[in-house]
């Protein structure tokens, strides 16, 4: 089965219940800590009554996150990662469609973990659960048994960053570092993450307009290419890392670049979580230097 980096619900419906198809929900949800920190929450009781017919769950904020680091949803090391893929069904022969419940997000960071693996055969649902739900599908409570597989993937190292090679890519103008949150957060009128600000001489291009509003499936591909061309993120001669708060968002943009033709962009994993966290690293408010 040949799949493309993005399906819609109708591609989907046609291929459920092939033998090497393997669906899975990502859901996670994003709550508030009391001083308005987010703070994310497993979305295993909600996928337990309703998800697509067969799909199985990842649990991003646990089997697929790193258990020692502070920040929640960090990329764990990759012998976690590739048993936890085995025992969902995930490796060799497979044909993974991800999805959840929301604007897509960990939908994405799940398909950025698989490739950063070193897994190709995976693709995002389109506007997820709720654009199913729209075309009419039926969605269930049965709980799937996966068929475990063996994982051989290959960790591709060059798309992630961390917080060291950020900062030490800071004066380098072949980088172009992509700030995907709101416009008010990125310019330091919302104060979040710890600091208000963004990352010295980062773009902000917010993943929110990735998407139509209404439907929340993505927009037609030839805008986001003359979006992402103005910006400077299609020339191949410069490295694009994208980041947001917790590395999560960041994973969006990243899917539309590889659906513009980039597959190369790199996420910061940590993000302004880690990087407002830390006193001595420097932020900026005001406008976008483009």
């Amino acid at each position: 089965m040949t799949t493309p980096l993005t399906v819609s619900p109708e591609w989907l419906h046609d291929h459920l219940g092939e033998a090497d198809l393997v669906v899975v929900d990502a859901t996670t949800h994003l709550t508030a800590d009391a001083d308005g920190t987010p703070r994310p929450v497993s979305g295993l009781e909600t996928y337990r009554p309703e998800h697509i017919p067969g799909a199985l769950f990842a649990d991003l904020l646990g089997d697929f996150a790193d258990p020692s680091s502070p920040l929640p949803a960090t990329a764990p090391d990759h012998e976690r990662f590739a048993a936890a893929a085995s025992g969902l069904g995930i490796g060799d022969g497979a044909t993974v469609v991800v999805y959840d419940q929301h604007e897509g997000f960990w939908a994405t960071r799940f398909w950025w973990h698989l490739r950063f693996e070193g897994f190709d055969d995976v693709a995002v649902l389109d506007g997820g659960l709720p654009a199913w739900k729209a075309a009419g599908y039926e969605v269930t409570d049965e709980i799937a048994v996966p068929t475990p597989r063996t994982f051989t993937g290959v960790r591709r190292p060059e798309l992630i960053r961390s917080t060291e090679d950020v900062t030490a890519a800071l004066d380098d103008e072949n980088t172009i570092l992509v700030n995907v949150l709101d416009e008010a957060t990125y310019r330091g009128a919302v104060a979040s993450y710890g600091r208000p600000g963004h990352i010295p001489g980062s773009i902000n291009l917010p993943v929110a307009r990735l998407r139509d509003p209404e439907t929340g499936t993505l927009r037609p591909l030839e805008e986001l290419r003359a979006e992402f061309e103005a910006a400077g993120l299609l020339d191949e001669d410069r490295t694009v890392v994208t980041y947001c708060g917790g590395g999560i968002a960041a994973t969006g943009v990243a899917h539309a670049l590889a659906l513009a033709g980039r597959e190369d962009v790199a996420v910061y994993d940590g993000s302004m979580t880690a990087w407002a966290g830390d006193p001595g690293l420097p932020l900026v408010t005001g406008d976008s230097p483009r």
